[in-house]
C-alpha cells in the first residue's frame, strides 16, 4: 500500500477524524469550565442534573458542529478550522443568552441546579448547532 493510500484509507481517515474530534472536544470543555461560574464536572459528580443537562447541550452542539465541518469539508485543516469557528459562534450564543436574560443569572440558576434553565440551555447549544453546521461551507 502507498503511502498516499494508507492515508485515505477511509479506517486511517475516520480515525484521524474521531482524534481530532476528541482533542478539539476536550479543549472546548476546558474552555466552556473556564467560561462558565461554576465547576461542570465537580457539579455533576454532585449530582445536579442542571449542570449535567447544559453540559451535555454543549458537548453535543460541539460534536454536531465538527459532524458538519466533516461532512462539508475535505481536508483536515479546513475541518478543523470550521469547527472551531462554529465552537466560536457556539460560545458567543452561550455568553448571548447570559446577557439576554437579565431578570436572572443564567450560570447561578444552574449551579443551583435550576433544570429548567438547564434544559433551555441544552436545547439552546443543540438547536443552534445544527444552524451553526448548516451554514458552514
Amino acid at each position: 500500500m502507498s503511502e498516499t493510500g494508507f492515508w485515505t484509507h477511509p479506517l486511517v481517515e475516520t480515525a484521524g477524524y474521531f482524534s481530532v474530534v476528541v482533542l478539539c472536544l476536550i479543549v472546548a470543555m476546558v474552555i466552556f469550565e473556564i467560561v462558565t461560574k461554576y465547576k461542570n464536572w465537580e457539579e455533576i459528580k454532585k449530582g445536579n442534573l442542571a449542570v449535567a443537562m447544559a453540559t451535555g447541550g454543549k458537548i453535543f452542539g460541539i460534536t454536531n458542529i465538527f459532524r458538519f465541518s466533516i461532512d462539508q469539508h475535505n481536508s483536515l485543516p479546513q475541518m478543523i478550522g470550521w469547527g472551531l469557528y462554529g465552537f466560536a459562534l457556539l460560545i458567543f450564543a452561550y455568553l448571548l443568552f447570559e446577557f439576554l436574560t437579565p431578570r436572572f443569572k443564567v450560570d447561578e440558576e444552574i449551579e443551583n441546579d435550576n433544570r429548567s434553565v438547564g434544559f433551555i440551555s441544552l436545547t439552546i447549544s443543540v438547536g443552534l448547532s445544527f444552524v451553526i453546521g448548516a451554514s458552514i461551507s
